[in-house]
């Protein structure tokens, strides 16, 4: 199993990064992903690259920041996938975030590391308007 870690200091509130993470709906972040539905506590969605993707919803915590999520249906026989994102405020104005995720098998962690790069990008132009 592969474990991939982004881990960056972002100049936005911890509230307003956790806003936009905790809607599970939401993928104006997400470059390669233009609608999400949700079905009981999945979402599901088309990825580029990737066809249809159901990932069940483990956590979604409020008071911690931190939501955690595991591809169950892909186009690509996954083992294993576990996505956890933790927010920490700094100060009003930064917070840390730390997005990691454990694959196996390994095969796929370059394309999901891809998909992390940019998602962070994503989330970054959300960010600064």
């Amino acid at each position: 199993m592969k474990v991939l870690k982004e881990e960056m200091i972002l100049n936005c509130s911890a509230d307003k990064l956790w806003a936009i993470l905790s809607d599970v709906s939401r993928c104006d972040w997400v470059p390669s992903v233009d609608e999400i539905r949700l079905e009981e506590d999945c979402r599901v969605f088309e990825m580029e690259g990737m066809g249809t993707v159901k990932e069940k919803i483990l956590l979604n915590d409020d008071n911690n920041m931190k939501l955690q999520y595991s591809a169950i249906e892909t186009r690509t026989p996954i083992k294993h996938h576990l996505a956890t994102m933790q927010i920490n405020a700094i100060d009003d104005n930064s917070c840390s975030f730390l997005w990691t995720t454990e694959i196996d098998p390994e095969i796929f962690a370059d394309a999901i590391h891809h998909g992390m790069l940019i998602s962070i990008e994503g989330i970054k132009n959300i960010i600064e308007v």
